[in-house]
Formats: structure tokens, C-alpha cells, sequence
């Protein structure tokens, strides 16, 4: 990121900061490199990003080391260790480094904004995380886009709905990608996020998982899409919404450019991970957050017309004769 462009990198970081910080949101840095199982328990070891794309190496001690590939793992960790007063909001800013084929605005180094909410389950604390990232959307003049939203549901509710979606996906096994005729068995709510169109075609019939939320989910997303509605942010409804994580509880929601290729048009996402502290080893810390993806976003404004780079100034040429 060289200059002049990286004026306009400075005033993407510092909109999202004072948006942020409006919202009572403080900085928050971690650490490049973390011990692997940070995220391997919280990601999960099914996960593409743990078992494809995850930089790992051993350090000279013998520890596994990897470079951190998502935000929210490493905020949980370093909230556990410090434990800092409770509810904990915090914004951040980072590189992150997967090895992945690379994509539009998506490099094996690419740049991330994000917040995370720590400490509340309130399903209001959900909205004003989605609102976060709309309004950020809307102050870099962004209007093209749309918001889909989904619940995942908890340990309660979701294990019975997976061995019906896999009963549902074995008997058109045959109708999969390759890669997910093997994921139907060890994580089947993975062929849902698939994009290639033999899975689509499957996927576009499976039992929904928000008809079979339990009495506390149920009424947790339906507080979050009336929040929503109420504040004028329109989200849609995707059944398939899962996305990559396995810390993902209730809530999941992602931003998609409409100005962008369909296949590489996600400018950020996230959702409630309640679990994650307690998969990390620590206390039941209910938390919820998103990641927003620096480069696809300004791919976004560029094809919007919108952001553009300013100028850089010149006042006058001091010619020393």
C-alpha cells in the first residue's frame, strides 16, 4: 500500500474509528502470531481455515505457532487472559494471512476492521453490532449492498437439526460437489455455505434451521430482526447462511456488494459466538462481533464511484536557486 493511495487507507481506518469509538468501542491490538490451538479449538479443526489455509510453524522451542488468520479468536483469547471489566467492546485493525487462492481484494495478506462485544447475550447487542457495520457502509457512501442474516442456533436446538440435515443431504450424495459428499458426515451445515451450483441445487430444499430453533433462539432472533426493522435496516432472510466458523451461535449475518462479482463480493460479516471462551478453556462469555475486509471494501467504492482517493495537496514548489 503505497502513497498516495494509502491517504485514502487512512481515512478508511479513521471513519471506522470514530464510528467505533461513537459506540463506545476502545482499540484493541493482538498479536500477529499466536499458539496455534488458539485457532484450532476456536475455530474448529474442520474448518477450511484451520485445515487448508492456516500458516503454521514450529518454533524453537517446539510450539506451534500460526499467523492469525481471523480477528475474533485472538480478541477472546487476550480478553481471557486480561480480563478486562465486563461488558468489554473493542475495535481493531489488523493484517491477517491465509493461504488461500487469491481473491478480488482478498490476498494471502489482507487488512481487517472490526469490533467485537463481550460479556452481554442481549439480542439488542446483536442489532447495534449489525448497525455498526451499515452505518460504516453508508458513511463511505456505499449504497449498493445488502445485509443476510440467519440464526445458527445453540448446543440446545442445533444438534438435532444437523443429524436431520445430514439424514436430508445423504440421500443426494450424489448430487454434491466432491468436496462435500465427505463433509456431509463429519460437518454437514458446510455444504450449505458451498457456492458451486450442484450444491446450491441441493441446498435449496433443506429443512430450515430457524423452524427448528428452540424456546431461546427462537425469540432471541426474532428480537434481532425487529431491531432492524425498527432502526431501517433491511436484512434478508438466507437459510444457507452459515458461514466458515464453528464458534457461531444464534445470529450470523454477512454484507455483499451488489457492484461486485457474485463470487467475490462479501465486504464483511460476522455474528454471536457464545461458546468460543468456553471451547477456549475459559468461562461461558457470551460475545458477538464482525470482520470487514479493507480492500474488498474499497474494491466496492471504487466500483460504487463513491471514496475516491483525494489528491494529494500541494500548496507550492520551494526551488532553491
Amino acid at each position: 500500500m503505497l502513497w498516495p493511495e494509502s491517504a485514502r487507507w487512512e481515512a478508511f481506518v479513521a471513519t471506522f474509528a470514530a464510528l467505533a469509538q461513537s459506540a463506545a468501542y476502545g482499540l484493541a491490538q493482538t498479536p500477529v502470531i499466536e499458539d496455534a490451538a488458539v485457532f484450532r479449538r476456536g475455530i474448529g479443526e474442520t474448518s477450511d481455515i484451520v485445515g487448508k489455509e492456516m500458516y503454521e510453524f514450529e518454533d524453537r522451542d517446539g510450539t506451534m505457532l500460526a499467523l492469525r488468520p481471523e480477528g475474533t479468536a485472538s480478541v477472546v483469547r487476550a480478553y481471557l487472559q486480561h480480563r478486562p471489566v465486563l461488558p468489554w467492546k473493542a475495535w481493531y485493525v489488523t493484517p491477517m494471512f491465509r493461504h488461500e487462492r487469491p481473491q478480488a481484494g482478498r490476498y494471502r495478506q489482507h487488512h481487517q476492521v472490526g469490533i467485537e462485544a463481550l460479556g452481554a447475550a442481549d439480542p439488542d447487542l446483536d442489532v447495534e453490532v449489525i448497525w455498526v457495520a451499515d452505518s460504516f457502509f453508508r458513511s463511505l457512501g456505499l449504497r449498493r449492498y445488502t445485509l443476510s442474516i440467519n440464526s445458527m442456533g445453540d448446543p440446545r436446538c442445533r444438534p438435532a437439526y444437523v443429524v436431520m440435515l445430514a439424514e436430508f443431504l445423504g440421500g443426494h450424495a450424489d448430487q454434491l460437489c466432491e468436496d462435500h459428499r465427505r463433509r456431509v458426515e463429519t460437518n454437514p451445515m458446510r455444504v450449505l455455505d458451498c457456492k458451486r451450483p450442484e450444491c446450491r441445487a441441493v441446498t435449496e430444499g433443506v429443512p430450515r434451521l430457524v423452524d427448528h430453533l428452540c424456546s431461546d433462539c427462537a425469540p432471541h432472533f426474532e428480537r434481532v430482526r425487529s431491531g432492524l426493522d425498527a432502526l431501517g435496516v433491511e436484512a434478508i432472510l438466507d437459510h444457507r447462511l452459515v458461514r466458515g466458523f464453528d464458534y457461531y451461535t444464534r445470529t450470523t449475518f454477512e454484507f455483499s456488494s451488489e457492484a461486485m462479482e457474485a463470487a467475490q463480493n462479501g465486504i464483511g460479516g460476522g455474528g454471536r459466538y457464545d461458546g468460543l471462551a468456553e471451547a477456549m478453556g475459559g468461562p461461558s462469555t457470551p460475545g458477538v462481533g464482525f470482520g470487514i475486509g479493507i480492500e474488498r471494501v474499497l474494491l466496492a467504492c471504487d466500483a460504487e464511484g463513491g471514496f475516491a482517493a483525494a489528491p494529494p495537496p500541494l500548496d507550492a514548489y520551494v526551488i532553491d536557486l
